[in-house]
């Protein structure tokens, strides 16, 4: 017969099983009879919309601290909101008793794009875990550097070796006192005083990584942020010195540090030990063997892709890096080399087959990549220096297939535009990742034919003779990146000969280099950046509910709303442009010489013709907004860069000349306000005094409506 404690000690252990919070389904019926959004409910717990989606689902759970803040509200809804039929009752479930803060679950990331997310599995509990003291109150911030809203409270541990790994995260980022920050407030102790030393503990000890974006695909490596002081303190210049250095962004060979490394049997990839420096050993087995270090002082972190990131505190920058890291890829370089390895990512090239006659797995390619040899293009497609055009004479012109750069002749302005106060700009949202959305391009070699008929379902290139086509002159050519029409036969991607004939005209090409093999290679890429995108607007309150007025004013302050989370917008957008750009890097250096091979074509990823499909898409879709809104309005802008246009306006507002239908909704087919990829927002307001008077010394007013000398990034 059992003891009374035997059954007392079953009891508690039934207690301790009973679920904290209600079944998913009741805690969206909760938020919804409290009428809260999704949306909503993410800003107040500062976490992302999808995150409330995966607790409504039971897909995941909520980690301290957001647990306790959820079952606070939960209590309270539930106190308001009883089921319908049942009387008012206290809250179903125990509140939570005081815990000491546990460490966070396993930093695993998102789920992969082809499987559902899963419940976090449960992680052992640290051998010591302690919680840094809080202070009555908080230190002065030094002058210089920004307040962000939202950090976590700061948590020091000591790693559990026999832990999950990544259960720190993706990354941190040390400073010259070894401590090194980490997502959600974590600080770990890093006794490291060399480069060697801090390689060895963030594989061994750190717990730091990410998995892999992809079943097929690879964990990504540690990253660790070396702030200046960190970096003097491992031996490392705190600036890179000299000419040669600065020139080559990186050590010279024999610079102590570097020859620490080689002794210590480590290596350093051929880019050697620059702003981003991989440090790896040979993979053993499945094992990885590599740390990425990224140093603050040497500008790793460009202000124009990371806005006021070098200048916060440490904390800060693991906040912002952290976020990036879980929403879109840990960083491996500038946003452009994280929007390239993105892809990868998402498409592995090869994946594990069975072999027929052995029956062993063995490394076949993966269908929908583009595996994991270069390709050289077609010579049109290729760059003028691309050993294909030099090795073969090729003098049959080239694909021309770029962002608008265009301005209006200032004679073709009405006295009535010319009586109008203000010139408006409007900025559509990720343009090249609205254009690569469901972009069929192409996956094999191109093979060349002549007299082709034209097939818009066909990816490649095509030569054409577009110059009989007539369209509206106060409007930029679709068909030309300056705008102005074609003289004679020229090189296209399809979807400017698509175009052509959406606006009923007949395309004969006279030949085009074709590819067989096809596929939507960006969708993952697509899917994920937008996702990434369309959360951190909501996390700054931009969300799709809003009216165009709400959206505009909610757009004008949310940079001082939360600068981290500004900063990781900032970098998302820039992992596009860079990404995109990327697909079509050119030699540098000023010892090149043409026709010599140049390191970025050794890349299966090296793919101009994607690159040209995704901006060709992009620029059809501005001008068929600019043809619907001489339809929708009679208007006609003053300039066009890139995804910026300029209207003449009789207000400050885009209110004020946008076209809405009786119902006050917004008309189909022009542009458009909001919060996702393909729509506008405010880009900047001048008077049309000053736009005049730009478009008269030949000058774009796109490019300058914020005020100042403001240039948008055009992609590369």
């Amino acid at each position: 017969m059992a003891s009374e404690e035997e059954l007392f000690a079953s009891v508690d252990a039934l207690l301790e099983e009973e679920p904290q919070l209600p079944p998913p389904a009741e805690r969206a019926r909760l938020r919804e009879s409290a009428g809260v959004t999704q949306a909503r409910l993410a800003v107040a717990l500062k976490t992302s919309t999808q995150s409330i989606k995966n607790w409504e689902n039971g897909r995941s759970e909520p980690k301290p601290p957001r647990l306790d803040a959820y079952q606070r509200l939960l209590k309270g809804w539930a106190a308001k909101h009883s089921a319908p039929g049942a009387p008012a009752a206290p809250f179903p479930f125990p509140s939570p008793a005081p815990v000491p803060l546990p460490v966070p679950a396993a930093f695993t990331g998102p789920a992969s794009p082809e499987a559902p997310e899963a419940p976090a599995p449960g992680v052992p509990t640290p051998a010591k875990t302690t919680v840094a003291p809080t202070s009555p109150a908080a230190p002065e911030r030094p002058a210089g550097r920004p307040a962000t809203s939202a950090r976590p409270a700061r948590r020091r541990v000591s790693p559990n070796i026999a832990a999950a790994p990544y259960q720190y995260g993706p990354l941190a980022v040390l400073d010259g006192d070894g401590q090194a920050y980490g997502v959600e407030g974590i600080v770990l102790d890093c006794p490291a005083t060399t480069i060697p030393e801090l390689v060895e503990w963030t594989l061994k000890e750190s717990h730091l990584g990410a998995a892999k974006l992809h079943r097929n695909g690879k964990d990504s490596d540690p990253l660790i942020v070396l702030t200046a002081a960190a970096a003097v303190k491992l031996g490392l210049p705190e600036h890179l010195q000299g000419r040669e250095q600065r020139r080559s962004l990186r050590l010279p060979e024999d610079h102590p540090v570097v020859k620490q490394i080689t002794k210590a049997k480590w290596q350093l990839t051929r880019r050697g030990f620059g702003p981003w420096a991989r440090i790896y050993r040979t993979a053993q087995g499945r094992e990885r063997l590599c740390v990425q270090l990224a140093i603050l002082s040497w500008d790793a972190l460009d202000a124009r892709s990371w806005p006021g990131v070098t200048d916060m505190e440490p904390a800060d920058i693991a906040r912002v890096l952290g976020i990036y890291a879980q929403r879109v890829i840990t960083p491996r370089g500038s946003t452009a080399v994280s929007g390239l390895e993105l892809m990868t990512a998402l498409r592995p090239p090869t994946k594990a087959v069975q072999d027929r006659e052995t029956g062993n797995w063995v490394s076949g390619h993966n269908p929908g990549s583009l595996g994991t040899e270069p390709m050289d293009p077609a010579p049109p497609e290729a760059t003028p220096e691309h050993p294909v055009v030099v090795n073969s004479g090729w003098t049959g012109g080239f694909l021309n297939e770029e962002s608008y750069q265009w301005v209006r002749s200032v004679d073709s302005l009405s006295d009535e535009e010319c009586t109008l106060p203000f010139a408006v700009g409007l900025d559509l949202n990720t343009a090249f990742l609205a254009a690569a959305a469901r972009l069929v391009v192409g996956l094999s070699g191109p093979e060349h034919f002549t007299g082709p008929k034209f097939n818009p379902k066909i990816p490649g290139s095509w030569l054409a003779d577009l110059s009989h086509i007539s369209l509206n002159p106060l409007l930029p050519s679709p068909f030309t990146p300056d705008g102005t029409r074609p003289t004679g036969p020229a090189w296209y991607q399809t979807h400017t000969l698509a175009y052509a004939q959406e606006l009923g005209h007949d395309v004969h090409p006279l030949e085009a280099y074709l590819r067989r093999e096809t596929g939507a290679y960006l969708d993952p890429w697509h899917d994920r950046l937008k996702t990434a995108y369309v959360d951190t607007l909501a996390d700054l309150g931009i969300t799709k509910d809003l009216s165009d007025t709400g959206f505009l004013a909610a757009m004008e302050r949310y940079k001082q709303t939360d600068p981290a989370l500004a900063a990781v917008l900032a970098a998302v957008k820039a992992t596009v442009k860079g990404g995109i750009g990327k697909l079509r890097e050119r030699p540098q250096g000023k010892d090149y010489t043409d026709g010599e091979r140049w390191p970025a074509l050794q890349r299966p990823t090296w793919r101009p013709d994607i690159r040209a499909a995704v901006i060709s898409k992009s620029r059809v879709n501005m001008h068929r907004k600019l043809s619907n809104m001489v339809k929708l309005t009679g208007l006609y802008p003053l300039a066009v860069l890139s995804d910026c246009v300029v209207y003449p306006s009789p207000g400050e507002s885009p209110l004020s000349f946008l076209p809405y239908a009786a119902s006050g909704k917004p008309q189909p087919g022009g542009f458009r306000l909001g919060p996702t990829p393909g729509l506008a927002k405010l880009e900047g307001v001048q008077s049309m005094l000053w736009a005049v008077g730009l478009m008269e010394q030949g000058l774009n007013p796109a490019r300058h409506i914020k005020g100042g000398d403001t240039v948008l990034d055009e992609g590369e």
